[in-house]
């Protein structure tokens, strides 16, 4: 493992840690912890949160796929963010995946793809309307997310990974939130990035490997409909420009929304902040989103 992830790790966890301190479960929140999804039972577990007052009824699910540089996060770092989407009328599955550099690409790709495999296996059970499968990511969440809808969509790129997507499966709309969508424009990274890269991907990051992860890519028509926002401190702010043009290119459905200004100033993911009226705002914005395709 790089110096690098070792230090995103410790500065990450420290930044969560002081984030969330004193947050706990809402009262309106009813929650199943620590459910096993996979065979490697230390990292493919998952929560489902659920509205109390939806009872047993069927609810559209949105699926989390956390972000933390391809090398860091789990489900307790984003617990309070998915039950505050919970608390919109949805099930939510909170899941935590494979990192790098335990796990090289496409290992939690594979974990969202056992992920949606679960939900279908148990629909019944946790009161999952299947036929309506949403998916929010972050930062390097969003990338691995498009990518696995970009598995779902294009074929020929499916054709890289030798798991298969349930058949005829698409994520009904997705939430792409500070991502990271391209990597491939040049033949250089800065340090920090390169050192990821070499974490994340089997090689080491040379510029086939980058072209394979580059979201932009593997767009195609059949990707799903698409809201994606950034803000004023986002580090990946310009990511966002070249997601839309694609997105324009292939007329896929989008929303683009921009948060904060001169005097409002926020930082990358902060969605997941509860305390921020900004966050609830955006986050409320995803679900009624949502709502349109219910």
């Amino acid at each position: 493992m790089s110096k690098t992830s070792v230090r995103i790790r410790d500065a990450f966890k420290k930044s969560d840690d002081e984030r969330d301190a004193g947050l706990t479960t809402p009262d309106n929140i009813r929650r199943y912890d620590d459910i096993v999804y996979g065979t490697y039972t230390d990292w493919q577990v998952l929560d489902v949160y659920r509205p109390k007052e939806a009872g047993d009824r069927k609810l559209p699910v949105i699926v989390s796929v956390h972000g933390g540089a391809w090398v860091y996060g789990d489900k307790e770092r984003y617990q309070y963010y998915c039950m505050s989407l919970a608390q919109h009328g949805f099930a939510v599955v909170n899941f935590t995946y494979r990192l790098a550099p335990e796990f090289k690409f496409p290992a939690a790709i594979e974990d969202i793809n056992l992920v949606m495999k679960w939900i279908m296996e148990h629909e019944t059970q946790y009161g999952f309307d299947a036929k309506h499968i949403f998916c929010v990511g972050d930062s390097a969440g969003a990338h691995q997310l498009a990518l696995y809808c970009a598995i779902c969509t294009n074929p020929e790129y499916a054709k890289n990974f030798t798991f298969e997507v349930p058949e005829g499966f698409v994520p009904t709309a997705i939430a792409l939130n500070c991502g990271k969508y391209q990597f491939d424009q040049n033949d250089s990274m800065d340090e920090q990035a390169t050192l990821l890269m070499a974490d994340y991907l089997p090689d080491g990051g040379t510029y086939e490997e980058r072209k394979i992860i580059s979201v932009v890519n593997h767009i195609t028509e059949k990707f799903p409909p698409v809201f994606y926002m950034t803000c004023t401190g986002d580090f990946l702010v310009d990511q966002a420009p070249i997601l839309e043009q694609k997105l324009l290119e292939c007329r896929i459905p989008h929303e683009f929304h921009f948060y904060g200004d001169a005097q409002h100033e926020l930082g990358h993911v902060f969605h997941c902040n509860m305390r921020l009226q900004a966050a609830m705002q955006c986050n409320k914005e995803e679900c009624e989103y949502f709502g349109r395709f219910l």
